[in-house]
């Protein structure tokens, strides 16, 4: 029997792209599960809960708003988590990120409300809202780099859509878990229900902790710190060689805002006194669409591989915008059964073509010694943009809260700078992993690296 020869000295160790991309799933679909709570929650509770209900059109506006704090807040830690990240390693970040989330939403559980504090209570949840917020921004990045570096060359855009797919599996088990939620009486509902879904993050936190605990660095990253070293000042060889990188993430992160125009305000509006339409139903459209985006999203990875990041992800960002103007349509007719059929289009199908593709097209923009900080930063700033959508959104729908054209036509306008983004980018499905984001720099970036 032939023994398998040792691997050479500095030679990366083999990769767990299965294990990887389970453990980016699992972590990643409980870390969302908490972050799609609070939107579920911002659209139907908190009005009531946490503002003046005297005025429920500027109480849904602050709700809303709240909603939008966590992406501002994503920026300052993709700063200081993509940093540590690419010092330190992937797997610190994803453990510390899924605790502090845990953490961060459980104690949203246990918040006093407007009644019994007053204007403390929407501090409290601020607050809460920004740590997770700081945790979200590392999450992604550190799992989007984790299943790349271990993923075979010839199949990074599958095994990095598991990060995405895990995202709508959180989403999905937030829908799910607030549709027993929002059926309760209404006083139950205003007094202890809403709260129920926020405790469970304990369950989530402990569970996505055993999991990730276990799973080793990756190769890429371990042959970095034991051939070159790792940078020095991740964020100095970002800003020299990777500006223009940085900038199209940013900008093609804006696709998004999709994801919150149809998450939370779609919701707000078809729920609304405008259009009627029940609570139950519109959760389970969005129950459903994820559903469908589940098996879509690893299906438009997989054409990725084949065919190129660039073409699937306009896919995605074009289709975005033509769909989203029928599906707001369909709900401003109160028509149950064309608002269920082009949701499932406009966000299982036609939006997760860009959502499928994006961990892997980004994170081949960037070498190893800066890929965590260069897709955390350039998401989340692009993210904190597609957050305060949904306020923008309040605002163009006008004082009734109706004008769902124009909120179209604002996602719409959002859609184009992804395009631009998509079609100035080079084409990287099949470059090696170790040639990534090095063509051009990669003698330039080596002073600033250190011997771990």
């Amino acid at each position: 029997m032939s023994v398998p020869a040792p691997a050479p000295p500095g030679a990366a160790p083999p990769g767990q792209p299965k294990k990887a991309a389970t453990a980016a799933w699992i972590g990643s679909a409980l870390e969302y599960y908490d972050f799609f709570i609070y939107g579920s929650a911002a659209a139907l509770i908190f009005p009531e809960v946490f503002f003046d209900e005297s005025d429920p059109a500027t109480a849904t506006l602050l709700s809303l708003a709240t909603f939008g704090v966590a992406y501002a807040a994503r920026p300052v830690g993709a700063f200081f988590l993509g940093h540590i990240g690419d010092r330190m390693g992937r797997k610190k970040i994803m453990v510390f990120t899924l605790i502090l989330m845990g953490v961060s939403t459980f104690l949203i559980g246990c918040l006093p409300t407007r009644d019994q504090v007053g204007t403390l209570a929407p501090v409290l949840l601020v607050l809460c809202r920004v740590l997770q917020g700081i945790s979200a921004a590392g999450e992604q990045a550190s799992a989007n780099s984790m299943t790349l570096e271990h993923a075979p060359p010839h199949k990074r855009g599958f095994f990095t859509s598991f990060t995405l797919s895990g995202t709508q599996g959180g989403q999905l088990l937030a829908t799910l878990v607030f549709l027993p939620i929002a059926a309760l009486p209404e006083e139950h509902l205003l007094a202890w229900g809403w709260r129920v879904p926020f405790w469970l993050s304990v369950v989530v936190a402990v569970v996505g902790y055993v999991i990730r605990r276990k799973l080793d660095e990756t190769p890429a990253f371990t042959q970095q710190t034991a051939t070159e070293g790792v940078a020095k000042m991740p964020l100095a060889v970002l800003a020299r060689d990777h500006w223009a990188d940085v900038l199209r993430v940013v900008a093609g992160a804006l696709i998004a805002s999709v994801s919150t125009i149809f998450t939370v305000w779609a919701l707000a509006y078809a729920t609304s006194d405008a259009v009627g339409m029940s609570r139950t139903a519109m959760l389970w459209v969005g129950a459903l669409a994820n559903v469908v985006a589940l098996a879509a999203i690893p299906l438009w990875a997989t054409l990725s591989d084949r065919i190129g990041r660039r073409p699937v992800f306009l896919i995605g960002a074009v289709g975005s915008a033509v769909t989203m103007f029928l599906y707001l349509w369909a709900i401003s007719t109160g028509s149950y059964p064309l608002t269920f059929l082009l949701g499932i289009v406009a966000f299982g199908v036609v939006y997760s073509a860009a959502n499928g593709v994006w961990p892997a097209f980004y994170g081949e923009m960037f070498s190893t010694r800066v890929r965590l900080s260069g897709v955390a930063i350039g998401t989340q700033i692009g993210f904190a943009v597609a957050g305060f959508a949904v306020t923008f959104a309040a605002q163009i729908a006008g004082p009734d809260g109706d004008d769902w054209f124009a909120v179209a036509l604002f996602t719409a306008a959002l859609c184009v700078p992804p395009v631009v983004a998509a079609l100035s980018a080079r084409e990287t499905h099949r470059v090696p992993t170790e040639e990534l984001g090095e063509r051009d720099h990669r003698e330039a970036a080596r002073p600033e690296t250190v011997t771990a």
